[in-house]
């Protein structure tokens, strides 16, 4: 039987709630149809927002939620989207399909679909093809309670208050879509443009985050901390899992083989490497300064279902994206001492949602019902969590049995999330509580096939469903069905 070690008495520190945050982009369907409708739609609707759409994702506890990109945040102008809708300029989305879009969803609607999740707004600030003036006429038209132009531009579009904008993100892949910078260029820009994002009130500092490697680079890590360390207080980390590198090939969301399902984990697991390997390039480098890692997008990306757009990104979701989830938070939960921020991509409708709509239908996916399950890890204290398991081999790549993460709230009541990533064979799992006797524990468990999902015809294919434990001396025992996410929560005495 394989254990599962969890030590109450230590801890890396606080699950920073951020790290449960989601991405929204101006990309397919993800903002248009699938979050927003606009007033006059027979969809129900809260000020243009679906009402289905936003109970779900309110569900979720969404701490923090970008916006308006990815790549189209470095081609986006704020200006185009204020002011009465009707007198907006109609633009092409040139990074994702080459659609035209009215801009009916801008800043203000951004912050009423914030409003209405309950959640702090990031935005992502056009550097690659924008000015220093722009961005700083950005801040000051959302931050701005005195008198000011920007500020005076705002109430005339409605909002008498500032909206305390508090996340900026300093331009978004630079070494790429964002204008294929040089990372000692993108450095130099990067002081620039901090140099002129200003608080506007003592009570609400903002916080500034540098656009961060692809990937492994850690020569743009340690080049953007060298030389403007001093001036952010994170910088972001991109790695999507594909089950193929070849991008113009990456392999089917629904259509894969047990050794597809292997590799995509095991290249999932290499999250841990990188976080491990850019944190301590910041610590390196911070000076002392209290510096985080934001990984800002993370999840799988598979070439689009079939018959759709392919600069939409439409993707379905199954029980292997739920096993990629878990093994993200899990990583991310495990180094809460570094990892400020995470936003899975994307929320709605593009790569690995949380919801799909078609028309007025919406599908909540597997990935969706992890978040759920993992809800409670936020802002809770880290508990160290060590997994003894065996190591599943397929084409050589490794794979462990189990993966895991745990977590103490203020009340007292520890969180243990576990993955089974075996797809054919449950587990027996023993978990060993040091330094707590449990009292009583209540397991859920999401579960099924590596290919079940959620689909418009049967939309609770995949469901979280209760799963007993038995307590013992030391803590307690549970049977892991193959392929499946469990979370325990465990009264102590």
């Amino acid at each position: 039987m394989p254990h599962i070690f969890i030590d109450t008495n230590r801890s890396l520190g606080t699950i920073d709630p951020n790290i449960y945050g989601q991405f929204s982009e101006h990309l397919g369907r993800c903002i248009y149809q699938g979050i927003y409708v606009g007033e006059n739609a027979e969809i129900p609707n809260s000020n243009g927002m679906r009402c289905d759409v936003v109970n779900a994702l309110k569900a979720l506890h969404i701490p923090v939620l970008r916006w308006p990109g990815g790549c189209f945040a470095d081609t986006y102008h704020w200006r185009d989207g204020i002011g009465p809708q009707a007198q907006r300029k109609t633009i092409v989305n040139t990074n994702w399909g080459g659609v035209s879009e009215d801009n009916s969803f801008g800043t203000h609607e951004f912050m009423e679909l914030t409003r209405q999740l309950g959640c702090e707004a990031y935005f992502s600030g056009n550097v690659g093809s924008g000015t220093v003036q722009e961005f700083s006429d950005w801040v000051e038209y959302c931050n701005m309670g005195g008198v000011s132009p920007m500020a005076s531009l705002r109430r005339e579009n409605g909002r008498e208050a500032p909206f305390n904008v508090k996340y900026w993100g300093i331009g978004n892949e630079a070494w790429g879509c964002g204008g294929n910078m040089r990372a000692e260029y993108y450095a130099d820009l990067c002081r620039q443009y901090s140099t002129y994002l200003r608080s506007y009130s003592p009570d609400h500092k903002i916080y500034k985050i540098a656009s961060g490697a692809n990937v492994d680079d850690y020569h743009w890590t340690r080049t953007v901390l060298e030389r403007a360390g001093h001036v952010i207080d994170a910088v972001s980390l991109h790695y999507y899992t594909l089950p193929h590198q070849d991008w113009q090939h990456k392999g089917s969301a629904t259509e894969f083989t047990e050794s597809e399902y292997y590799t995509t984990l095991h290249k999932t697991l290499r999250m841990e490497e990188l976080v491990e390997n850019h944190s301590r390039i910041i610590r390196q480098f911070a000076g002392g300064r209290k510096i985080g890692l934001a990984v800002d997008e993370w999840g799988t990306w598979y070439d689009v279902e079939p018959g759709t757009n392919p600069g939409f990104l439409y993707q379905q979701n199954t029980m292997r994206d739920a096993l990629v989830a878990a093994i993200n938070l899990n990583i991310f939960n495990n180094h809460c001492d570094t990892v400020c921020m995470a936003n899975i991509a994307q929320m709605v409708n593009v790569l690995q949602a949380m919801i799909l709509t078609e028309g007025s239908k919406m599908v909540l996916t597997p990935t969706y019902h992890v978040f759920a399950l993992y809800a409670a890890h936020q802002g809770a204290q880290q508990l160290e969590s060590y997994a003894e398991t065996s190591i599943l081999r397929h084409d050589e790549e490794a794979v462990p049995t189990l993966h895991v993460s745990a977590s103490r709230a203020a009340d007292g009541k520890i969180l243990v999330t576990v993955a089974n990533l075996d797809a054919a064979h449950p587990a027996e799992a023993q978990v060993l509580l040091g330094g707590v006797k449990a009292a009583a524990v209540d397991g859920t468990v999401l579960c099924g096939t590596a290919d079940a999902r959620n689909t418009f015809t049967a939309p609770d294919a995949v469901q979280p469903k209760a799963l007993s434990a038995v307590l013992t001396a030391d803590g307690f025992t549970a049977a892991l069905p193959a392929c499946s996410v469990a979370a325990f929560t465990v009264t102590p005495q």
